[in-house]
């Protein structure tokens, strides 16, 4: 029987990096959801869709593939109709169309069935905003990872710095904190933590002592 463990917390709490080190020494499968939707975003930015018009959106459904899959570094890539746009999608401008096209029913519908099968048939670590509360409601374990928003803030700077992306970190941190208030007020699954979840708080935690908690709280409850 297949282990579904649940990570859900804000924008910029370190999910991916962290869900997909403690998976790779867990011996799991890593799922990427807020890629997922990043990546409908995109599809949306470059169609030119409004979130706000159903219609457009399901016609933009319609026309497109989204998946996972693995390069030939071994390292796991996000596909929109067969493209890697694995370093398209990470930008503010990505993070914030990523949280209005999320709010809308037929896009989480249309990930819905996709995130599920994945968690039926391996052994996986999701990470998203709903993952414990909606999409995996039965995960054995589920996990709340947070920190405040001005070590978020100063993270995701650090990370775009490095990328060679022109940015300033106050920038930033207005994007974390609207993006916290749109994830937690939006009608449709709302940001939270589950009434089961596990609260992990990195905020005074490195890196690689935010991945030992992980797979510590994952070994201990598992």
């Amino acid at each position: 029987m297949s282990i579904a463990i649940a990570i859900d917390g804000p924008a910029g709490a370190g999910k991916s990096t962290i869900s997909k080190a403690a998976a790779k020494r867990l011996g799991f499968i890593y799922i990427d959801t807020g890629a997922l939707y990043r990546t409908v975003g995109l599809a949306a930015s470059r169609e030119g869709v409004d979130p706000g018009d159903a219609a457009a959106v399901d016609e933009l459904l319609g026309k497109i593939k989204v998946g996972l899959a693995f390069n030939e570094k071994g390292e796991q890539i996000v596909l929109l109709n067969g493209e890697d746009v694995s370093g398209l999608i990470r930008t503010p401008e990505a993070s914030m169309m990523a949280s209005k096209i999320s709010a809308v029913p037929a896009v989480r519908a249309f990930l819905l069935d996709l995130q599920r099968n994945m968690a039926d048939t391996d052994n996986v670590i999701m990470d998203g905003r709903d993952i414990g509360t909606v999409i995996l409601p039965n995960a054995k374990v589920k996990i709340f990872l947070t920190a405040a928003p001005e070590a978020r803030a100063k993270r995701r700077y650090d990370e775009l710095i490095e990328k060679g992306m022109d940015v300033k970190y106050e920038d930033i941190l207005e994007d974390v904190k609207q993006r916290d208030y749109n994830d937690m007020h939006r009608d449709i699954a709302p940001l939270k933590q589950a009434d089961d979840a596990i609260l992990a708080d990195t905020t005074e935690i490195d890196l690689e002592g935010s991945i030992d908690l992980i797979v510590k709280i994952i070994e201990e409850n598992a």
